[in-house]
């Protein structure tokens, strides 16, 4: 028998696309994020957006954007892909920014990759 885990599974695989829609594109990044036990993975800020992510409740759409971005209004899509599992439940989201500069205001760390 496998022993208890101390604590529920939090392991993530986000991607970014230029496009408006994941089906539509394929991946130009790829980052791994693992907040349990610890902050981990292939995501360049793993522990402030474990942090951002624990504060939002799992919930990428309650991510707050950043104070004070001034982003042009040029349409060109990206699309972020999240795939994995947190606190211990599965999830899949996808989200689409108008340009690159949006998406970096949509979190302060979590689609910064």
């Amino acid at each position: 028998t496998a022993p208890a885990s101390l604590y529920a599974p939090s392991a993530l695989v986000l991607t970014i696309g230029q496009g408006e829609s994941a089906a539509a594109t394929s991946p130009l990044r790829a980052v791994t994020l693992t907040c349990a036990p610890k902050a981990t993975g292939t995501h360049p800020a793993a522990d402030a957006a474990c942090a951002e992510l624990r504060r939002a409740g799992g919930d990428f759409d309650a991510l707050s954007a950043a104070d004070g971005v001034m982003c042009t209004r040029e349409y060109a899509p990206v699309v972020v892909t999240v795939d994995g599992v947190w606190q211990g439940r599965r999830l899949s989201y996808e989200r689409t920014f108008a340009n690159e500069c949006v998406k970096n205001a949509g979190s302060a760390s979590v689609f910064t990759f």
